[in-house]
């Protein structure tokens, strides 16, 4: 599951509409809604704003914002995508 795909789901499960959120973090709905499409990215400060809104588990939104931030920056390399998460891994165990 992807960033776009968990708020939308929280969102829908709460019966909000899209104006509500894209209120809530200062942006029109267009902009809003190109997120959950994931025509769009979230900015990181959106996170907290988000996990409030639909009192979703903020840990939960920014693993799956940082998924999605590691996984666009791979995608077009999918031969070495494996070899370089895996140098991250170890990297990051350091």
């Amino acid at each position: 599951m992807m960033f776009n795909e968990r708020i939308e789901q929280l969102r829908k499960e709460q019966g909000l509409p899209l104006r509500k959120l894209a209120a809530a973090l200062d942006i029109d709905t267009a902009s809003y809604c190109k997120i959950e499409k994931g025509e769009r990215r979230a900015r990181k400060e959106y996170i907290p704003v988000i996990a409030e809104f639909l009192q979703a588990d903020y840990e939960e939104l920014l693993t799956f914002w940082l998924a999605d931030q590691v996984t666009a920056m791979v995608v077009s390399e999918k031969e070495l995508s494996n070899k370089v998460l895996n140098i991250a891994k170890e990297n990051i165990k350091k």
